[in-house]
């Protein structure tokens, strides 16, 4: 798959206790964007972080238990993201949802695939 020099990342920021049915959030998106052939998804566990009602989540050693943050980014074409959205919307309850235009400045697999943008 090649991407434009232009694409959009969509960002998803969740808590690592947030599910869907019985499931891990960050999974059941992940699975969804690879099920609609979107170019890549990748989720990173925070150590810290608040969202809408201001509630600390810390990775603090007394706490290790405690809901972290989670963000989900998805990168693709623009037409793909947002394609993806109605996908998206039910899937998450608690969380915010981002979206901003990317410059790709490669997208490879081992060094196979290379795009061919230049400026």
């Amino acid at each position: 798959m090649e991407l434009p020099e232009e694409a959009q990342l969509l960002r998803i920021f969740i808590g690592e206790s947030d599910h869907y049915g019985h499931r891990p959030m960050y999974e059941v998106v992940v699975e969804e964007a690879r099920k609609r052939g979107l170019a890549g998804a990748t989720v990173t566990r925070a150590i810290m972080g608040f969202g809408k009602n201001s509630r600390m989540h810390t990775a603090k050693i007394l706490r290790l238990s405690e809901d972290l943050p989670v963000v989900i980014e998805i990168v693709d074409r623009t037409d793909r993201i947002q394609a993806f959205l109605p996908v998206l919307d039910p899937l998450i309850g608690d969380g915010l949802v981002t979206l901003e235009t990317i410059r790709v400045v490669f997208y490879r697999h081992n060094g196979k695939e290379k795009s061919d943008h230049s400026d």
